[in-house]
């Protein structure tokens, strides 16, 4: 396909993050407690932890409310 090694190595570093950080560490017991845990860590991930790609900002901070658009090239920025 069109997608090179390096476009992948956000999103692993970002599950590396969420099952070291949230999954791991929880062990949840049912279907509900994990949907409920990992909602409670990506509102972490995107608006409390500092993330150093993006010189140690959230991307609340750094994005915003301006919508991101995903596509096999990459994240799209939209005013």
């Amino acid at each position: 396909g069109q997608g090179r090694a390096h476009d992948n190595i956000f999103v692993e570093r970002l599950w590396r993050s969420v099952k070291y950080e949230e999954v791991y560490p929880n062990s949840y017991q049912t279907l509900d407690d994990a949907y409920h845990g990992l909602d409670r860590y990506f509102e972490f991930y995107n608006h409390q932890r500092p993330h150093q790609a993006l010189d140690y900002r959230t991307p609340d901070e750094m994005y915003g409310d301006r919508a991101v658009t995903l596509s096999p090239t990459g994240a799209e920025v939209l005013p």
